[in-house]
């Protein structure tokens, strides 16, 4: 609504921020893996998987009864799946990125590093 009064200002400070490359969200390829060897222990299995059962299938699996206007592009029923969309969810759930899950139970800072972990260390399965 702020935008609607002042558009001027804020128009300047969208591109203020895309010009100075300072954006309000970490990208994939702005976070390396945090393990020397660039491998890790996380896992699809170990972590993954649980991750996206309890934070994200609700809306998110090709089984969810009410998607609540999640698009259907987007499910994560399976390894492939989330492989194929690391990268979108990487910007949407993962290191400081927490735009999804629409809360109010959001996963921990601590899950959403480890999700991070996963993606950027090669998405062992």
């Amino acid at each position: 609504m702020f935008y609607r009064f002042f558009p001027g200002v804020f128009l300047a400070f969208f591109l203020f921020v895309q010009l100075t490359g300072c954006g309000l969200w970490t990208k994939f390829e702005d976070y390396p893996c945090p393990n020397p060897d660039g491998k890790t222990k996380v896992t699809y299995t170990n972590f993954v998987k649980p991750f996206m059962t309890t934070y994200c299938d609700t809306c998110h699996s090709t089984n969810s009864m009410n998607r609540r206007g999640a698009p259907l592009a987007y499910i994560f029923d399976n390894y492939e799946s989330v492989k194929t969309l690391k990268r979108r969810i990487f910007l949407r759930s993962a290191a400081n990125n927490t735009t999804m899950p629409p809360g109010p139970d959001d996963p921990p800072e601590t899950a959403r590093m480890k999700l991070a972990e996963w993606i950027v260390c090669g998405t062992p399965k």
